[in-house]
């Protein structure tokens, strides 16, 4: 286990530990000399951190992806943690756990997995749920599907993050189609099972979460739409009208052109999906954004790029800490008397005496 999690990090604290290297950038100062930009993570989040001195000896010894061994000072800087490095050196791979660096669902993935296969198994239409237990069956889908995140960093950007998406749509489908009646469940949960399968080859998430050359390439609909048309030409009479349903579901679930998708929802059980996707996905966003939030103080969070705006934390808002006292005041003393205060307040008197 690593010494110290971010976590975990009291400021005013120097503190040496083990971080994984998300960005890495060398600036100037105004002297010309080289100063380090770092962002270092491990699995409770990030640290913003910065390398003042030394430079040069350490800045081509390591880079983004590579885990560091630092020691430095973190302290309160514009509202949240930041780490001055005093020492850094890039340690190998077997100097790490992995499973410190890289978040990961607080379900347990058997127990999910249990839930998808069950909810598939109780599909009444028979070749939905044939497709969809192939996909299960695969060894390397389902290794993968258990593993990957779904989504670099927007929401569920964990592993098990994908599983735990669909999942949670799966029960919401239930309830969907339990209070529309007009919607086919089958189609619906096939739906919620196939749309980001395409994730498990889009995203690389052995080292950190980043797009693979395959998903840059081609993107996660794509690779869906391939998984699934060789999976249903080696069911026998798989319809392929049906087929043609499933692949419009993966192609409208984002439900907008501007968010990405190739065709907006035409049927109910597509428009359903993708409300349900879009959901799930935007209330873990505000859920990690909130409580992930390296801001000390105040009622905000930083500003959210994928929800376009600064997030109130409500339990704050509701309770607010106790406000810290302002410092006592100085005892009041007696101004010294100077030879001139002595004759000023001498007049004074005569002054007043005479008015009398």
């Amino acid at each position: 286990m690593k010494p110290h999690y971010i976590r975990e990090i009291k400021p005013e604290e120097v503190i040496t530990s083990f971080f994984l290297v998300k960005e890495k950038e060398v600036r100037q100062k105004r002297s010309g000399e080289p100063y380090l930009t770092l962002t270092l993570a491990d699995k409770t989040g990030t640290l913003d951190a910065r390398m003042w001195d030394g430079v040069v000896e350490v800045a081509e010894t390591f880079d983004r992806d590579d885990f560091v061994k630092t020691k430095g000072l973190v302290q309160i800087f514009h509202n949240r943690p930041q780490m001055t490095v005093h020492k850094l050196r890039r340690v190998e791979d077997h100097e790490v756990d992995f499973a410190d660096y890289f978040p990961h669902t607080t379900r347990d993935v058997g127990q999910m997995w249990a839930e998808l296969r069950a909810g598939v198994g109780a599909m009444a239409h028979p070749q939905l749920r044939a497709l969809l237990e192939a996909f299960l069956d695969d060894e390397q889908i389902a290794g993968r599907f258990r593993a990957a995140p779904a989504a670099k960093t927007l929401h569920h950007a964990t592993i098990g993050g994908l599983l735990e998406h669909v999942v949670s749509l799966l029960h919401l489908a239930r309830l969907a189609a339990s209070h529309y009646h007009f919607l086919d469940s089958d189609l619906l949960l096939a739906g919620v099972v196939l749309h980001d399968i395409g994730k498990i080859y889009e995203l690389d998430y052995q080292r950190t979460f980043r797009y693979s050359t395959q998903g840059q390439l081609l993107g996660h609909m794509v690779i869906a739409l391939d998984l699934l048309r060789a999976k249903a030409a080696a069911l026998p009479d798989f319809p392929p009208r049906l087929k043609v349903l499933l692949e419009h579901l993966i192609l409208s679930h984002h439900g907008q052109y501007e968010f990405g998708s190739p065709r907006l929802p035409a049927f109910p059980e597509a428009m359903a999906l993708h409300l349900l996707d879009n959901l799930d996905s935007k209330l873990e966003s505000m859920r990690a954004s909130i409580e992930g939030d390296p801001n000390i103080e105040g009622e905000w969070t930083g500003y959210n790029p994928s929800l376009e705006r600064a997030l109130l934390k409500k339990d704050r808002y509701l309770n607010p800490p106790p406000a810290t006292p302002p410092p006592p005041a100085p005892a009041e003393t007696q101004p010294q008397r100077t030879l001139f205060g002595g004759l000023l307040e001498a007049a004074i008197q005569k002054s007043d005496g005479s008015e009398e």
